[in-house]
């Protein structure tokens, strides 16, 4: 049975989901500022911390972002015509397409990475100030 929450930890819901938007509104400004989309950040970002040094497939990049996979492949055209991305045929199976990043992508999401781990590490504290408790069974 979910467990009910009383009217501070609907509060504390409420200040953390706040806290998640604000991050991302914060991010998007950041993206924009480098000249991206907050879809290439995130496009970019997946391809670049793809665990397989082959690069990722569309479905990957679409199981990472929770688009459709038509979305994606509509993103990355839009991204490779950005100079951001490049298909590359996967050397082991012919019919397989991975992605990887220009340099350009490589040097903006270097920048943004940066800004982003400062300021996750300033925003650490308080979003874990505010879910401590949350977790905690009723």
């Amino acid at each position: 049975m979910p467990r009910s929450l009383d009217d501070a930890g609907y509060q504390r819901l409420l200040k953390f989901r706040t806290g998640l938007r604000r991050f991302e509104h914060w991010s998007q400004l950041r993206a924009a500022e480098v000249g991206l989309t907050a879809s290439q950040h995130q496009l970019i970002l997946a391809v670049r911390g793809h665990p397989d040094a082959r690069g990722p497939t569309i479905g990957d990049v679409a199981d990472y972002l929770q688009l459709r996979h038509h979305s994606v492949v509509g993103l990355v055209d839009r991204a490779a015509s950005a100079g951001l991305v490049h298909r590359v045929p996967d050397p082991s199976d012919a019919r397989v397409v991975r992605l990887s990043l220009t340099s350009v992508a490589e040097e903006r999401l270097a920048s943004l990475a940066a800004v982003h781990l400062e300021e996750l590490s300033r925003l650490g504290p308080e979003l874990q100030a505010i879910w401590q408790g949350l977790d905690e069974p009723g």
